[in-house]
């Protein structure tokens, strides 16, 4: 088995993260590794199709800041610094794999709920994730 040396761990900041980050942090302790943490805000412009007749901006900066606030909250329980913690616009399953390229990242651990029927005919965010990813992709079953 390889060794990894940096692990990034992608999270929606909700109760489903927890277990995600249980075990990107064993890994980490396992090999000595590097842990970065990344939530990616989908612009509401691109959740609801772009055709909506307001300014979004301010809610926007809301949401932004709100995650700002989350994230940091929850890195910091995993003891993971500032430098390590990327919030990021757009597409999850495209950010995620562009933010592991850039950090160099050996494994990106991501929750997965298994779903079936048409949710696993659309695609989820963990099945995006492996299909760009420049390495391997943990998919933690969360939610069951």
């Amino acid at each position: 088995m390889d060794e990894y040396s940096h692990i990034l761990v992608a999270v929606d900041l909700t109760e489903e993260s927890r277990p995600v980050a249980t075990k990107a942090c064993a890994l980490q302790r396992a090999y000595s590794a590097t842990l970065s943490c990344v939530h990616v805000i989908e612009p509401l412009s691109l959740a609801y199709g772009g055709d909506i007749p307001m300014d979004l901006s301010t809610i926007q900066e809301q949401i932004q800041e709100t995650a700002k606030a989350h994230l940091s909250e929850f890195a910091s329980t995993l003891d993971i610094p500032a430098d390590n913690q990327h919030l990021i616009f757009g597409r999850p399953e495209t950010e995620i794999d562009t933010l592991a390229n850039q950090i160099g990242a050996d494994l990106i651990v991501v929750g997965s709920h298994g779903r079936h029927g048409i949710a696993l005919l659309l695609g989820s965010t963990a099945n995006g994730v492996l299909h760009g990813a420049p390495c391997d992709v943990l998919a933690v079953r969360v939610g069951t």
